[in-house]
Parts: C-alpha cells; structure tokens; sequence
C-alpha cells in the first residue's frame, strides 16, 4: 500500500456494488455479503493509507484474469481494457460510495479497467 494522500493503491479484487432491497436487511444474498467484507476491507485499507477521496477522482480497477485460462492468452490479455462483467460503472458506483460518504460532491471522474495477472485498485486525486 501507498503512503501518498493523493494516490491510494490496494490489492483487492473490487466488487461492484449490487441493487439492494430492503429483503436484503435480514436475507443475506451472497453478492450483497461480499459487497459489505470487501466495503470494511476498502475502509480499513484507506483509513490506514490516511486517504481520502476527492471530487475530481481518477480509478483505475485491475481485474484478474481467470486461471482457466491459457498461458498464451494471459500474455496477449495482460493490460488490455476489460469489455466484460462486472461493469465500470457499478465499479465506480462501489468505490466512490464506500470512500465518500458525500459523493454528491464528485464532480469529475476518470476511469478504466484491464486485465491484469492479479487485482488492484488505484485511487486518485487529480493525477497528472
């Protein structure tokens, strides 16, 4: 992890936030579990990297190729956008809800995701 208040990077496979019912207070469904573990796990992450999200925010979500697949596939994929589920946007919707409590406030957004040999995310303010 990184010390920069205005860089955070973290080794966690994100998990993009799921639609929530109200039958979700006592029904645990195990999407909505691990949205909550991965949610404690991102806090505790920030709260120890001291960093805060901003309103002009870039993110940037590594994704872990399958291990079913293909030596050979795994190096022609290795950093290459990521055209599949889980969607950018419920990417952005999971991190930026979790790590702003207000994040009404964001007024800019910046982001990507790629296929990468293991998970990560990257948070920032205002990179150049």
């Amino acid at each position: 992890m990184n010390r920069n208040p205005a860089l955070f990077v973290c080794d966690l496979a994100v998990v993009p936030k799921p639609r929530m019912t109200v039958r979700d207070r006592w029904a645990k469904r195990k999407c909505c579990v691990r949205y909550w573990e991965f949610s404690d796990k991102l806090k505790a992450a920030a709260a120890e990297a001291e960093f805060e999200l901003g309103d002009e925010v870039h993110m940037e979500f590594h994704i872990e190729m399958p291990k079913s697949w293909s030596k050979k596939k795994k190096k022609e994929m290795l950093g290459r956008q990521h055209k599949s589920k889980p969607d950018l946007d419920n990417c952005i919707k999971s991190c930026s809800d979790i790590l702003k409590p207000e994040d009404k406030t964001i007024c800019e957004i910046v982001a990507k995701k790629f296929w990468s040999e293991t998970p990560m995310i990257k948070l920032g303010n205002k990179w150049s």
